[in-house]
């Protein structure tokens, strides 16, 4: 049989083209591939466009599109320009013939290949360098913006007398086109050089010329430029020393000028300056010339130059001149970078004055009196209170409260405003009992109400529950209390992180008075996918391709995303700096996050810079609030723009808040109609606003070393102070500062403040007390304050110290060791008080039966004299040594409103009874508690016992002003 196969007696099969079928089979699936990569790259765009569009902030996502698109196109082309023309230029001048050489020989093989496509090789080339230019420009979209839009500071510079503007706005554009500039002429020359290698206008082995008279006038040209570009930047090095950072022993990270710069390296740059045009020009000249001798001597020279005058000689002068006498030398411009500083900084208006520290002994009455209405003490703690706040007010699994709570104020029912500790109860999906994609982002899609409790208060009843608990104004699912009605569903939130699509088909859970229900989203945020095209697109963006195909999806359905207030802040304004901390507070009917945003520059002449992420860190920003900017650097910062996600609809509005900014002017000219004016601002939410703590730590951490003026002390360094670590905490971390509503020495009234202390550099003891004015509705806003104390007083470190070694705190804390708690410290307050400093601490048990922080017991000291009793009362009466007008102890029920009277111990038969009962009663509780080994119940009965015992006592005593009792009466 003849062979079937391919071999010799067979028949041979041939292999042609693929058929017709399989050809357009193949450019269908090639086309389809590329519109799904064009639609996956596409639908990033559409999607951010659809969101900004649902913010109704549609024209900072096209300013900033096409700024970027513009500066792509602009110097890309350039870069594509020069890098193109330079090579044609080169091959156009190429030697007609080439020298019959073995190199020659060896680079006619390349040129051979590269001919038939000279002209695709260029368009890469190009392309290449042009794309890469392009992205690289389009990340300097702010700084274009700045330039063009730049609105003048109204402040010169002390050496060159150039508005703070120019170092701001046009230094920076102006580096970036001489970076270009440079970037350009050095990638031009490396493909003229390669170009005219190539084709032979360059020679390295060959005999003759190295180089042709075309060649070396062509790459004489560029070297010229290059030479011109250096030149400029030797020009606008002059200025860039007064925004120079370098390490200065006497003020660690400085900025601006020093007298070496001035007497030295600014000459230098001056004269660099000349030669490098002299050099330039004999570059150019080499056109004529058709020689390299001339200008590689001034080449040289500026060379040796630059390592003479520009390295050498300020050297000399820093060593002969500056080191001898550096303290009269760097006086003049030490007190340059005192006042820009400070004025950046915004702490040149800060108010110093001296305080003793110490109060007088002899007027202990006076004192407690003044003990009593000094400050509105905030007993209960924000950094300490949130798990009460989860086990007392979660209500359901899916709900949780932030870690650390935020302070607000209130009206209470005196009608006097009241230090608040206010939390969200926002959504957890990790609690959600059964997890899938519709229970995830349809069915559980927002927290429900604001938690709030007094400040200054906790439960001193145990009819109205746990004895050291938050006193809660506003509680309960619906929430009810002081707050008023007001829309509680919260969709957006600092822990709302995950999509929700809502408004659809599928309902969402809800509550009301009579418990669980089902809602439908009716705010008008999110966008719409009821089209297919945006469900497409938002599968492809999200990785979810359910979105594109689930029935759950309908008219009507709409995808909420970007829920945290600080992503909504950056996203609709992204030239602003967020303050790490979101507050919510409860305005006309809906809840509001508050957001401070910051306009911030580095580019502050003289003034010094700082890292923001490593200034605003605290004890607390490690796990639980985020920290500013991270490791932005900057020397000038303004708390311009007060901003407010509405927690229902997500609504943002940026408001005014500095009218004065140069730098918000600038940006609003930018992005126009995106900031409302200050004037806009509702009286209710103005109550809310506050004096921000990112800002205040930063201005806090200046002032270590800036609240000194004189130069001479400033380079001494021997008043220099430093934020002391927590006391509470054995990190080392630095104190954070608190909230608090206090009466500075000179005021009558107590003013909603931010406050912190300082020590001396290197030792514990108290140096300076630190309060700003954070009332937004004061006239006193933004006010600092710092109270230098010129004796020697304990600081924080030191005070904590004291109180642990109380003989009643090691009993305190081994009774609670003893029933398997463990106890936590709340904020150390420091309050000034008749010429010295009160110190009060809140102190926490945790653990037992209740499993969340309970106020046992409070901590004072005056005068280093530290007490630790019951409550704040007990503690003044004992610090002080005198009885004082105060809140009842926690063991005892609170007064009517407005009455301050002690109350005397309940008498007569009634009262006896009762304490009996309740002794008895608690004797009951303690025997079951022991049998169960419940040590936690049987301590809490044994203090039930003895206060009834006492109240027993009490009770069989005549009554304050009642005649004694007669015999058998």
């Amino acid at each position: 049989m003849p062979d079937r196969g391919g071999g010799p007696t067979g028949p041979r099969i041939r292999v042609g083209r693929p058929s017709r079928r399989v050809r357009t089979l193949l450019m269908t699936l090639g086309v389809l591939a590329v519109l799904a990569m064009a639609f996956v790259m596409f639908a990033g765009f559409w999607t951010d466009w659809l969101w900004y569009r649902s913010v109704k902030y549609s024209s900072v996502f096209t300013t900033t599109l096409w700024t970027k698109i513009g500066l792509f196109a602009v110097f890309g082309l350039l870069m594509a320009a020069a890098v193109g023309v330079n090579i044609w230029l080169a091959h156009r001048l190429r030697p007609p013939l080439s020298a019959m050489s073995l190199e020659q020989q060896s680079l006619d093989r390349y040129r051979m290949g590269i001919a038939p496509y000279k002209k695709w090789v260029l368009l890469g080339v190009t392309a290449l360098v042009g794309l890469i230019a392009g992205a690289s420009a389009s990340s300097q979209w702010r700084t274009w913006l700045m330039w063009v839009n730049g609105v003048p500071f109204g402040q010169k510079d002390p050496q060159f007398g150039m508005d703070v503007a120019f170092y701001a706005f046009d230094l920076p554009w102006y580096r970036f086109l001489l970076g270009f500039g440079f970037a350009a002429v050095v990638l031009s020359l490396i493909a003229a050089v390669l170009t005219h290698y190539l084709y032979g206008g360059l020679r390295v082995t060959s005999p003759g010329a190295r180089a042709t008279a075309a060649a070396t006038g062509h790459l004489s040209v560029l070297l010229g430029f290059f030479v011109a570009l250096k030149a400029v930047a030797y020009w606008l090095d002059r200025y860039g020393l007064a925004v120079k950072s370098s390490d200065f022993k006497a003020a660690g990270n400085w900025t601006g000028l020093r007298y070496v710069d001035a007497n030295a390296y600014l000459p230098a740059k001056t004269i660099l300056f000349c030669i490098a045009v002299i050099c330039a020009v004999l570059f150019f000249a080499t056109l004529w010339r058709r020689t390299w001798q001339l200008p590689v001597i001034g080449f040289g020279l500026m060379v040796l130059s630059a390592i003479l005058i520009g390295g050498l000689y300020p050297a000399i002068v820093q060593k002969f001149q500056v080191q001898p006498n550096e303290q009269a030398k760097e006086s003049p411009y030490i007190k340059k970078n005192i006042e820009a500083t400070r004025e950046a900084y915004g702490i040149d208006a800060a108010k110093s004055e001296n305080y003793g520290g110490k109060g007088d002994p002899k007027r202990k009455a006076e004192q407690r009196e003044q003990a009593a209405t000094a400050a509105s003490y905030r007993l209960v703690d924000s950094n300490i209170v949130s798990p009460a706040f989860q086990q007392l007010q979660q209500e359901r699994k899916y709900y949780q409260f932030p870690a650390t709570l935020d302070v607000d104020r209130y009206t209470g029912p005196d009608g006097k405003p009241q230090d608040t500790v206010i939390g969200l109860r926002e959504l957890n999906i990790k609690g959600i009992p059964k997890r899938n994609w519709i229970n995830d982002h349809f069915t559980y899609t927002h927290g429900y109400g604001a938690i709030a409790a007094k400040g200054t208060n906790t439960i001193t009843d145990e009819d109205q529950g746990t004895v050291g608990a938050p006193d809660f104004t506003e509680s309960g699912l619906p929430t009810k209390g002081q707050l008023g009605t007001y829309e509680q569903r919260i969709y957006y939130g600092e822990k709302t992180e995950q999509y929700s699509i809502v408004g659809g088909p599928q309902k969402e859970l809800d509550y009301e008075k009579n418990g669980e229900v089902t809602t439908s989203y009716k705010g008008k945020s999110g966008v719409d996918l009821s089209g297919a095209f945006n469900r497409a697109a938002y599968a492809v963006s999200f990785s979810e391709p359910q979105i594109l195909y689930s029935g759950a999806i309908g008219d009507g359905s709409r995808i909420l995303y970007n829920r945290t207030p600080k992503e909504r802040v950056e996203a609709v304004a992204p030239w602003l700096t967020i303050d790490g901390d979101a507050y919510p507070a409860v305005v006309d009917g809906r809840i509001k996050w508050i957001v401070d945003a910051y306009t911030t520059t580095n580019g502050y002449p003289y003034a010094s810079r700082t890292t923001l992420g490593d200034t605003t860190a605290d004890s607390l920003t490690d796990s639980q609030r985020a920290v500013v900017a991270q490791q932005n650097q900057v020397n000038y910062i303004r708390n311009s723009v007060k901003a407010t996600v509405d927690a229902y609809d997500g609504t943002v509005d940026l408001y005014q808040w500095d009218t004065k900014d140069p730098v918000l002017k600038t940006w609003m000219k930018a992005f126009p109609d995106t900031v409302k004016a200050k004037s806009e601002i509702k009286p209710g939410l103005l109550a809310h606003l506050r004096y921000p703590q990112d800002m205040f730590k930063v201005q806090r951490e200046l002032l270590t070393r800036y609240h000194v003026t004189d130069p001479e002390q400033f380079y001494s360094g021997s008043d220099a102070w430093q934020v002391p670590a927590d006391p509470t905490q054995k990190d080392g971390s630095a104190v954070p500062p608190y909230y608090l509503s206090l009466k500075m020495p000179g005021e009558q009234d107590q003013r909603f403040s931010l406050t912190t202390t300082f020590t001396p550099s290197g030792r514990p003891n108290l140096g300076a007390f630190m309060a700003v004015d954070a009332d937004a509705n004061s006239k006193g806003y933004g006010s600092i304050r710092l109270l230098r104390v010129t004796s020697t007083v304990q600081g924080p470190s030191q005070v904590q110290s004291e109180l642990n070694s109380v003989p009643e705190v090691a009993t305190f804390v081994r009774d609670l060791r003893g029933t398997d708690s463990e106890i936590d410290y709340g904020n150390l307050l420091t309050v000034p008080l008749d010429g010295g400093f009160l110190y009060v601490e809140p102190v926490y048990a945790r653990g037992g039966a209740a499993n969340y922080p309970l106020l046992k017991k409070v901590a004072v000291s005056y005068g280093g004299k530290p007490v630790f009793k019951d409550s704040l009362a007990e503690a003044l009466n004992a610090v002080f040594g005198v009885e004082g007008a105060e809140q009842p102890p926690a063991t005892q029920p609170p007064t009517e409103p407005g009455d301050t009277t002690p109350q005397p111990p309940a008498t007569g038969t009634a009262a006896l009874k009762q304490a009996i009962a309740d002794a008895q009663k608690a004797y009951e509780e303690g025997e079951a508690a022991l049998k169960k080994n419940d040590w936690a119940a049987y301590g809490k009965a044994q203090a039930d016992l003895q206060a009834a015992l006492e109240r027993a006592a009490a009770a069989q005593s005549p009554a304050p002003g009642a005649p004694p009792s007669k015999p058998g009466g």
